[in-house]
């Protein structure tokens, strides 16, 4: 069996954004009060060279106002994860992952005042000599997890001088920077260790947050900001608090499409959407509902579109062909009555048995069959329901592209069109793609 490759390794969010809200708080200083600020930590990884995994596993990122403080010192500020979380730094660059979904971890208030130190803290490898490891790497050439020698500052934290300042009640972003490539070195014994290479950038935070009921958590709920039923920023919310962030959008309205589903019962929930939601600058953010009234999933079955994907129109020789080296995404869509047309579920195909013919891909597509629910954007609380859905129950229109390294395809044969699972699977969606 071939195995798909990606391509390329685009800038991609890692560790989504901890701090969401502005936290308040008075204190006295003689002179009047002052507000704690808000520190939010992002992380994202540059364009890595030769691995299909760069794992690392965080504990938590501390703060400081002294660029030379120790790790036992007082004064420190922590942003912990508990329980630790092992995260592959490429993992949301996986074009399964919708547009990069961003990972939602915590949030802190921070004292105002001048800051000078961030440190990264990363778990140890343990003493076992098999995976899994908490630091490893996989390359794209040899399956399986091979251990990461980590530095001691692992265990005290990776440090990263920086200097900002939180003013009273305000929000400091940061982004850090980790560039996988760099920050892997083979050693001459084949061994690979870890010296991270990170930056610290500042930003500006802008986009669409809200919260799922905490009941829902354990679904796979995906939430996704969209254009035109084609998604533009997506997350998973927060395991704990079930608070997402759909980062770093476009001044423009979106719809956001809440999706679930419990693997591998394959049942949970139908989608719902809340469309026209306002993003008014690059530094606002927008709230569709709160931790009182957290988004509701109404209950589904769900049924598997699929079949077939097929690349036709090789390049000309003396070309080489590649068509078994392309990223082949598959959407299901599905319109709603009175709303937008909105992605469910989106994969990328995987190729075929090398006995087949080359440039054939399957895919299958595990969908509601209940009726979505939908909302418009308005004063919250925002309550979205299936009122005048029903003929939509089911009906999905499946729609393709694909990229060689050297060829775009674009053109589907047939053309996208409305199906059925309502009554069960449907198996029988083939389909060509052509430059």
């Amino acid at each position: 069996m071939n195995k798909l490759k990606s391509n390329s390794k685009r800038l991609i969010w890692l560790m989504g954004f901890l701090l969401t809200a502005l936290v308040a708080g008075c204190g006295s200083d003689g002179g009047g009060s002052t507000q704690p600020g808000t520190l939010g930590v992002s992380m994202t990884d540059a364009p890595a060279c030769g691995f299909d995994q760069v794992n690392v596993t965080v504990s938590k990122v501390r703060v400081h106002q002294s660029g030379s403080a120790d790790d036992k010192a007082a004064g420190w500020t922590d942003i912990t994860l508990d329980p630790a979380r092992k995260i592959n730094l490429l993992d949301l660059n996986d074009p399964t992952q919708p547009n990069f979904a961003l990972d939602s971890i915590g949030e802190t208030p921070l004292t105002a005042g001048h800051y000078t130190q961030l440190r990264l803290v990363l778990v140890p490898n343990s003493n076992n000599s098999t995976p899994p490891f908490n630091n490893s790497v996989v390359l794209s050439t040899t399956p399986g997890e091979i251990a990461l020698d980590t530095p001691s500052a692992v265990q005290s934290g990776i440090k990263l001088i920086h200097q900002f300042d939180v003013g009273s009640g305000q929000r400091v972003d940061l982004l850090l920077d980790f560039d996988a490539c760099k920050s892997i070195v083979q050693t001459g014994n084949g061994k690979y260790k870890l010296k991270p290479v990170i930056k610290v950038i500042p930003f500006v935070l802008n986009g669409i947050e809200g919260f799922v009921d905490k009941n829902l958590l354990a679904n796979n709920v995906i939430v996704s900001a969209q254009v035109n039923g084609e998604v533009v920023r997506a997350t998973v919310p927060n395991t704990q608090t079930g608070k997402f962030f759909l980062a770093h959008l476009t001044p423009t309205n979106y719809d956001v499409v809440i999706t679930a589903k419990n693997s591998p019962t394959n049942t949970c929930c139908a989608t719902a959407v809340i469309s026209g939601v306002p993003v008014s600058s690059s530094t606002s953010i927008t709230p569709i509902s709160n931790q009182a009234h957290p988004f509701q999933l109404q209950p589904s079955a769900f049924h598997t579109l699929g079949d077939a994907v097929t690349l036709i129109n090789p390049p000309p020789l003396p070309a080489v062909d590649d068509r078994d080296d392309a990223t082949v995404n598959v959407a299901a869509k599905q319109a709603l009555s009175g709303g937008p047309t909105v992605t469910v579920r989106s994969q990328v195909a995987t190729v075929n048995d090398g006995a087949d013919p080359v440039g054939d891909f399957g895919y299958r597509l595990v969908l509601p069959t209940a009726a979505p629910s939908l909302a418009s954007y308005g004063a919250l609380p925002i309550t979205p329901d299936a009122t005048g859905q029903a003929a939509k129950a089911g009906a999905y229109s499946i729609h393709g592209s694909a990229q060689t390294p050297t060829v775009a395809y674009t053109t589907q044969t047939p053309a996208p069109s409305t199906v059925s699972i309502s009554a069960g699977d449907n198996l029988d969606q083939d389909f060509t793609l052509a430059p």
